[in-house]
Parts: structure tokens; C-alpha cells; sequence
């Protein structure tokens, strides 16, 4: 019997297939060196392109003879959706191209930018005759961005001057005697501070690790879209569902003037767990032009209301369809402006955009409803809570990250922004739609109220005959 067994056939194995693996690992080990370099020289080495635009890149490459004669070369990109060469199907014949003596061939190749977002590209020498790659050269990255358009500067005024007109209104239909109420007793403002301030940065940072835990700059963007104050889309919204406008107005000015202090406190303090750079800040002229264009049109409301009795009349009348239309103009432009960030949602997003405000609309109405506040004022606490100024969010993307990655993040806040009105437009219409039938029920009701006094007074007034003696009289018998 072998000395070795039961484990001789092992031995035996590893005899025959030790060389052969050995064998198969240096000749992998070869052609892996043999087609992983390849010294070309690009010009640039970094691409920056703007979308739908075309940049030439050159470079120079040494080749061997048998490569001039047989070999053929290919512009490879990582992402075709983000950059392609162009034409997307060049190919360079090298027996055809103008080389150099010492072998060395210089030429250039045109890249178009498709859409937003990062591409890496490199040349790839094949052999003609069988196809097989000989070698590939190191990439360079090519950064598609967006270029800024027209129409974003021009839904950006039309929304500020339309809403500083809507403050206006706002400062007409104000009731300043429950204002300074509200201001002397601020429990309202109080508990729409706390969970604007506390509850909405923490939803927003556990958000962001549980869903984009793979993506520091997505994380960035869903924090600062939580810790960012109340946009001015609160009062109107608060307005329009029937909450308290004088609470939603007091809590959106404090918000705003309490961001200059609250932001840079979770910025410099949970920011810098998600994103340890330099480049953090805080846009104190950004939050700054918001208060101004919330105050000055506010003040404007109430000279207005003190003075023009009649004008305020009028402007109070208008607001109830001037504020479902400006929420309607918002809603429409910013997803036309912003279309092409559609093509980069995806379930994540969308789970990110629908999670920050509705947790902050629950959120909000939690709190208030635990301090008991009065219904109006609860959904006023609710709405300020949920409704975030996405505007402030993305100029600290565009701060903080470099170009393509502040606008590749910016669908966040956008996805925030389209998702906010979601169920207050469906509340909206429910109120409207029960509004309307409870009405025709009350219309039916009062037909039949009107159906049955007609009855009884036909029957009250039916003429009666009576009689004394041989003569008959026809008389009326009225009830008193």
C-alpha cells in the first residue's frame, strides 16, 4: 500500500496542474503588462466640456513597426451617455496615418459632451489582422457641466418679483393685532424653531447615510437641504389650506433671521462628519436677500393697510388666486426648467425627495399636537416644518463642490422641491372636491326643507266648506 495514501491522489493532482497554473499565471501576468501600457501623451489631461459641446483633444504615441503595418486604433469611453468621441465609430488605420520616422504619430480626436457627470477615456491599439488589443493607453477624465442658461435666470427673477408681490398681499391681509399676540406668546414659533432646527437637520443627515451611504457629495446635498429655513412657499401654502398666516409669517421670519446663526452651527459641527473640507460655508448674502425681500414687501403690505383701506380690499380678494397660481407657476417652470435632472432620479432620490418634507410635515404636526395647539396653527407648524428653502441648499452645493458634482447633487434639493407639494395639492383638492359636495347636500337639503312648507301650506290653505243653516260659505282657515 502507498505510504502517502489515502492523500496520494492529491499529491498526484497537484503534481500535473502546479506547473500548468504556474504556466497560465506568467502568460496572464504578460499579456496583462503587454496591453495595459501604453505611453501615449494627451493634451489636455483633463477635460472640463459643457453639455452638448465638442472639444478636440491631442495626443502623440510611439510605435513599433509592426503596429504602423497592422495595427488599428480606437477612442474608448466609460460612459457613452456622458461623453462620446465623435464621430462615435473613428477608428485610426495606422498604415493610413501621417507617422513620423522614429514612429512616433501625433493626431488629435473630437469629444461632445452628452449629459452631466464624469468619463474616462483612452486609445486602444488592436491588431488588425486578429482583432486582439495589443495595448491601451492611460485615461484622461473628461468633466461634463451645464452651462447656465436663459430661461434658470429667468424663472429665477420672475419667482422673486412674483413672490415679493405676494408679500405684499401677505402684509395687506395680516391681522398685526394677532401678530403681536403671537410674538408676545411665541409658543407656536417656538416649537415650529425645534423642529425646524433640530428635527429637520438630524432627519435629513440619517437620511442621507442610510440612502446614499456610498455618495459623500449626495449626503452633502440632503443636509444641506435640511438644514436650510422655511421658503417662502409656506405662507402661501399655509394661506391657501386655511392655516394660520399670521403664526406661518412669524415663524418664516424668525427662520430666516435664526439661519444666520443655526447653519453655520450644523455646517462646522455635523457637516464636517459628512464632508471633512475646507471649502464648507454659509451664504450669509444669499440668506440675507431673502430676509430683505421678505421684510421690505411685508412693511409695504402694512402702510398699505393702514392708509388705503380700499386697496387693501382689493388686494385681499385677489390673494386666495393669486397665491394658487404662483404655486402653480412654481411648480410647472421648476420642472421644465430643471427637466433634464429627471433623467437622473432614481429610486433614491425619489425616496429622498418624498422622506425630507413629509417626515417634516409629520414631524411638525406631532409637536404641535402634543402641546395642543389649535388646528389652524397646527398645520401652520406642519407646513413650516415640511416646506425648506431649496434655494439657499443648492448655492451651498454649488459653494462648497467643484463642477460637475454641484449640479450632478443638486437633484436632491430639486427632488426635495418637487416632492414638497405633493399631499398639500392632494389636500388641497380633497378640501375642495368635500367642499363642493357637502354643499350640494346642503342645496338638496334645503330643496326638500322648501318641499315639505310648500306641502303644509297647501294643505293649511285648502278652502274649506261651511255651513249655517241652508247657505254655504267658502272660507280660508289660516294658521297663526
Amino acid at each position: 500500500m502507498c505510504p502517502l495514501w489515502p492523500f496520494h491522489s492529491l499529491f498526484m493532482y497537484a503534481s500535473v496542474l502546479g506547473p500548468l497554473w504556474v504556466i497560465s499565471s506568467s502568460v496572464m501576468a504578460h499579456v496583462t503588462s503587454k496591453t495595459s501600457l501604453w505611453g501615449v501623451n494627451f493634451d489636455p489631461t483633463e477635460l472640463l466640456l459643457p453639455m452638448d459641446s465638442m472639444s478636440t483633444v491631442k495626443f502623440s504615441a510611439p510605435l513599433k513597426e509592426d503596429e504602423i503595418y497592422f495595427g488599428l486604433v480606437r477612442v474608448i469611453t466609460s460612459d457613452g451617455s456622458i461623453a462620446t468621441p465623435s464621430p462615435a465609430d473613428k477608428i485610426y488605420i495606422l498604415k493610413n496615418e501621417n507617422i513620423s520616422n522614429s514612429g512616433n504619430w501625433t493626431s488629435a480626436f473630437n469629444i461632445t459632451g452628452n449629459f452631466l457627470g464624469y468619463a474616462e477615456v483612452h486609445l486602444q491599439l488592436r491588431d488588425n489582422r486578429s482583432q486582439t488589443v495589443l495595448s491601451s493607453s492611460s485615461s484622461i477624465t473628461v468633466k461634463v457641466v451645464r452651462n447656465e442658461r436663459v430661461v434658470d435666470k429667468l424663472f429665477t427673477y420672475s419667482v422673486a418679483v412674483l413672490v415679493s408681490v405676494i408679500y405684499i398681499n401677505f402684509g395687506c391681509a395680516l391681522d398685526w393685532s394677532a401678530f403681536k399676540k403671537t410674538v408676545r406668546r411665541p409658543i407656536g414659533p417656538i416649537i415650529g424653531f425645534i423642529s425646524q432646527f433640530l428635527a429637520m437637520p438630524l432627519i435629513s443627515f440619517g437620511l442621507g447615510k442610510w440612502l446614499f451611504y456610498d455618495s459623500v457629495p449626495m449626503q452633502l446635498g440632503m443636509f444641506f437641504t435640511g438644514v436650510s429655513p422655511a421658503g417662502g412657499a409656506s405662507n402661501i401654502w399655509t394661506y391657501i389650506l386655511g392655516g394660520n398666516l399670521n403664526l406661518s409669517i412669524t415663524m418664516t421670519t424668525i427662520s430666516t433671521f435664526a439661519a444666520f446663526a443655526m447653519m453655520p452651527l450644523w455646517i462646522f459641527s455635523l457637516g464636517q462628519v459628512i464632508f471633512q473640507q475646507d471649502r464648507l460655508g454659509v451664504p450669509y448674502s444669499r440668506i440675507a436677500m431673502f430676509a430683505f425681500g421678505l421684510v421690505i414687501p411685508l412693511a409695504l403690505g402694512f402702510f398699505i393697510q393702514k392708509y388705503l383701506p380700499r386697496m387693501t380690499k382689493i388686494m385681499v380678494r385677489i390673494l386666495k388666486p393669486f397665491s394658487a397660481l404662483l404655486i402653480l407657476f412654481i411648480i410647472i417652470f421648476a420642472i421644465v426648467t430643471n427637466l433634464y435632472l429627471f433623467e437622473l432620479f432614481t429610486w433614491k432620490i425619489l425616496v429622498a425627495g418624498l422622506g425630507l418634507p413629509w417626515l417634516g410635515y409629520v414631524c411638525g404636526w406631532m409637536a404641535a399636537n402634543v402641546f395642543k395647539q389649535p388646528p389652524s396653527d397646527a398645520l401652520a407648524i406642519a407646513i413650516e416644518t415640511g416646506i425648506q428653502n431649496t434655494g439657499i441648499a443648492i448655492f451651498l452645493l454649488r459653494f462648497s463642490l467643484e463642477q460637475p458634482e454641484a449640479d450632478l447633487t443638486t437633484v436632491v434639493p430639486v427632488a426635495a422641491a418637487v416632492m414638497t407639494p405633493v399631499p398639500l395639492l392632494l389636500m388641497y383638492i380633497y378640501r375642495k372636491c368635500s367642499g363642493r359636495w357637502n354643499k350640494k347636500e346642503e342645496t338638496l337639503s334645503l330643496e326638500d326643507d322648501d318641499k315639505i312648507v310648500s306641502v303644509e301650506s297647501a294643505r293649511v290653505t285648502e278652502p274649506h266648506i261651511i255651513g249655517i243653516g241652508n247657505i254655504k260659505y267658502r272660507s280660508h282657515l289660516h294658521q297663526c
